[in-house]
């Protein structure tokens, strides 16, 4: 399919409704990201998408956008529930990915002179890497109950509080997950990471907020300039890989039974009221449960870690939950869509939720503001703090970015980072590293990503979110 693209105004960009396309595709996206963007297969993933029974809208990429598994990462698009489809390729493996952003009381000075001991203890407590294992080993039974409760699981096992609970999305637990429906490949694979960072992109990092651009929300927030934040990036893990690959398999065998033709198998898919896309979300809705746990669970570990190696008690710490939010998932959401208030399923793969203020879904303490959005560089540059705008709800089914955009697949960035001490460049520029292992720094490198500040400032342009604070990182942990 020739993809043909025309600009709409400084951040927007039009795919005309072409061929076998169902509605128009729409890029949010500055001049010089888009550049990015057209060397890759993004745009085709785009315009395939659009192609989908029951798309609703136009389909959509962020400024983020990157070619992916069947939908491109940084893209969301809607759909009927009556009429449309659910697609893994549409959530991704990683199945609830996402960020989970603390505050502290703490201001950079105290940490400065003690980062690689913190970074190195922290290494050594929060299990990460390929494969990696924690210390938890879960019977079936409650390896079920993770599924089902989430979050609300590893509280009440005393992993953290009810209010962090609060200050999850969704609350940490998606609804109407069925354990029954997985594989026992999914389930073994899933009994013993439960509390691992693992690899890839997933990391820990201790940050410093070196810039405010909203006072006010940011005091809403907890932000301040100079005090210390840390990120935990993470998500299902292999349990969650488990259980896109077997219903991936599952609907791509059954992808010729579908009255209509897939631009790409990789876009293999169910109606969403079907028995197998049934089966799908409630699979699904384990997979995010065991991710909204296993962030928990890392961040009461960060905080042990924290005040044993700082030898200081938890009001001198003062860590606290800003907001965790999730990348891949799909959703059956209300939304407006022209004079009607509609419930939708939104795929969000590599996207992240992005509510306005004055929101229902919105914790109370940030109603007035908007949702908390986090938006994470890589290891070298500032990662950022928005708030969800009314743009999102107008133009993208409440959507923003969730990060940089790999501009570079993992074997370039390792060829193009051959030869390097990326250990000491990082720590030349004031950020200390340690990983499990060195072909992940090399994938991982800086240069491997867009540039964060163009992307969060296409999205801030866009009004899809605000800009409320920039955080620059002092320690990273890297699987």
């Amino acid at each position: 399919m020739g993809i043909s693209i025309e600009k709409l105004d400084d951040y927007r960009w039009l795919i005309p409704k072409t061929g076998p396309m169902r509605v128009p595709g729409l890029i949010f996206s500055s001049t010089e990201l888009m550049a990015a963007s057209k060397a890759d297969q993004s745009l085709t993933q785009v315009a395939n998408v659009a192609t989908l029974p029951g798309i609703v809208g136009q389909a959509l990429g962020m400024p983020d956008i990157h070619w992916g598994y069947g939908f491109p990462i940084g893209g969301v698009a809607a759909f009927d529930p009556d009429e449309g489809i659910i697609s893994p390729g549409g959530v991704g493996y990683d199945i609830n990915c996402g960020c989970r952003l603390m505050t502290t009381a703490l201001r950079v000075d105290d940490i400065r002179p003690m980062i690689k001991e913190l970074v190195t203890a922290l290494f050594k407590k929060i299990p990460s890497g390929v494969g990696s294992k924690g210390p938890l080993r879960l019977s079936r039974s409650e390896h079920e109950k993770v599924a089902v409760q989430g979050a609300a699981w590893a509280v009440k096992q005393g992993f953290g509080s009810a209010l962090d609970l609060e200050k999850t999305e969704d609350h940490g637990v998606f609804k109407n997950a069925d354990p029954s429906l997985l594989s026992e490949r999914a389930m073994t694979r899933g009994r013993d990471q439960l509390g691992t960072l693992g690899s890839g992109n997933h990391f820990l990092e201790i940050q410093v907020i070196d810039k405010i651009y909203q006072p006010e929300t940011a005091r809403a927030f907890g932000l301040a300039e100079g005090r210390i934040t840390i990120l935990i990036h993470t998500g299902s893990r292999g349990f969650g890989h488990q259980i896109c690959d077997d219903f991936l398999k599952e609907m791509t065998k059954n992808a010729h039974k579908a009255p209509f033709e897939l631009p790409d198998r990789q876009l293999a898919c169910a109606g969403i009221k079907s028995e197998l896309g049934r089966r799908y979300l409630a699979a699904m809705a384990c997979a995010a449960n065991y991710a909204w746990a296993n962030r928990q669970i890392l961040m009461h570990w960060m905080q042990e870690s924290c005040l044993e190696t700082l030898g200081i008690g938890p009001k001198a710490l003062g860590m606290s939950l800003l907001y965790d939010v999730c990348h891949n998932i799909a959703k059956e959401e209300l939304h407006r869509v022209g004079d009607d208030q509609r419930m939708l399923c939104v795929h969000r793969k590599g996207a992240t939720r992005s509510l306005p203020p004055g929101h229902p879904l919105l914790p109370k303490m940030y109603r007035p503001f908007g949702q908390p959005v986090l938006i994470p560089g890589d290891m070298g540059t500032h990662s950022y703090v928005l708030a969800g705008a009314e743009g999102a709800m107008e133009q993208t089914f409440g959507s923003t970015c969730h990060g940089a955009g790999r501009v570079m697949s993992r074997t370039q960035a390792s060829k193009r980072a051959k030869g390097r001490d990326l250990h000491r460049e990082l720590e030349d520029r004031g950020v200390y590293v340690l990983s499990r292992g060195k072909r992940t720094l090399m994938e991982e490198m800086p240069e491997a990503y867009k540039d964060i500040s163009m992307v969060v400032d296409a999205v801030h342009g866009a009004r899809l979110a605000r800009k409320v604070a920039r955080l620059k990182p002092l320690g990273v942990i890297k699987g």
